[in-house]
């Protein structure tokens, strides 16, 4: 029995590569089922998030990285090996990094954990899991709550958003005269308003495709709900347009804001996208007066974060091993139950087939 993990992520792809592989919830779960129809593959998950996508899978086999290299990057444009293969020992390791925000562009980050459940629970609702990987992610959780309350990890800009608000911070200087537009009412959206809530900016609009979910959000935090497809009717004294939606395509476009820019009157405009597959066109960072920032751009700011955190990697490591030993122990334990379960169930197959072959009201022979 062999645990495997495919993939990539914001440290060997850009942007521009992790968004040809971004995936939403349902295509998720139809990529999980697409693996488990692999001939050595029993369980599989996958998960997609802003900085990755990856393919977790409980093999037969000792070695199944070309089945998964090839179901994984077969729509990969050409000229791209940005991907990287984990085996047994690794795979269960690196999932525990990953939960706990070490291998996040914000070493610590805690919105990783959510993004991390909803694709378990997504996976194992549509029984693309057993017992191998539903163990190994119920482990991972707890992995990430005793790293978090354990360590110091997790103190300070600990989301792809708060990051994104210190960035404006840093070119507004005090964000309290400023007024923001968010578009997407995700986690993502939510987790950044309300860390420019807490910097105290002044007037707050929320957008969303549901109107709804924008209402609910914007009532809870005194903000402004605005229909999404005129969201660009609130631009003209903007100074900050914020966006994460799940939309496949460019929601901000040059042609839709070059209208919108006219009716401002030397006011520079600052716009970080924290959406994959990218929100808002790259032209539009060519607009006199605008600033686009994309999610690669925070990597700076997140270095900063490390520094300050790097001292406590060392815990993690230790608490990620112990916990990496006691799920290998629950394995080796666990692997030759399943062995004797298929002879059993082998031998419960070859005598129903015999029972079936039998001619009606006879015996067999």
């Amino acid at each position: 029995m062999n645990i495997v993990c495919f993939g990539l992520s914001h440290q060997q792809a850009g942007v521009d590569v992790r968004e040809k592989f971004a995936l939403g919830e349902t295509a998720s779960v139809e990529a999980a089922r697409r693996v488990c129809g692999l001939e050595p593959v029993e369980e599989a998950l996958v998960l997609s998030t802003c900085n990755r996508t990856e393919y977790y899978a409980v093999t037969t086999q000792a070695e199944a990285r070309d089945l998964c290299a090839l179901h994984f990057a077969g729509a990969a444009p050409a000229g791209v090996e940005c991907f990287y293969h984990h085996d047994g020992t690794a795979s269960i390791e690196h999932l525990f990094r990953v939960v706990c925000g070490l291998e996040s562009m914000v070493l610590g980050e805690t919105e990783i954990l959510g993004q991390v459940k909803k694709a378990y629970q997504a996976a194992n609702a549509h029984g693309t899991t057993s017992r191998f990987l539903n163990k190994l992610f119920q482990r991972a959780f707890l992995v990430a709550k005793h790293v978090r309350t354990r360590t110091g990890i997790a103190r300070g800009s600990v989301s792809v958003g708060s990051v994104g608000v210190d960035l404006a911070e840093q070119i507004f200087g005090s964000l309290r005269q400023r007024k923001v537009m968010i578009l997407g009412a995700g986690d993502t959206g939510e987790l950044t308003a309300r860390s420019l809530l807490a910097r105290g900016v002044h007037s707050l609009f929320v957008s969303n495709r549901s109107y709804d979910r924008a209402a609910a959000l914007a009532q809870e935090l005194s903000g402004r709900a605005v229909h999404f497809d005129v969201w660009e009717n609130e631009m003209h004294d903007v100074d900050i347009l914020i966006s994460s939606t799940a939309a496949p395509h460019h929601v901000v476009t040059r042609e839709r804001l070059r209208p919108v820019l006219a009716t401002r009157t030397d006011r520079p405009l600052f716009i970080i996208d924290l959406a994959v597959p990218r929100d808002v066109e790259p032209a539009v960072n060519n607009l006199e007066g605008v600033y686009l920032y994309d999610i690669d751009s925070l990597q700076r700011i997140a270095e900063q974060a490390l520094a300050r955190r790097q001292s406590e990697m060392q815990a993690c490591e230790d608490m990620i091993g112990e916990h990496v030993e006691e799920f290998r122990a629950w394995l080796a334990r666990e692997e030759p139950r399943v062995g004797w379960q298929r002879v059993l169930d082998r031998h419960r197959e070859r005598q129903l087939t015999k029972l079936s072959r039998r001619p009606e009201g006879g015996l067999s022979t």
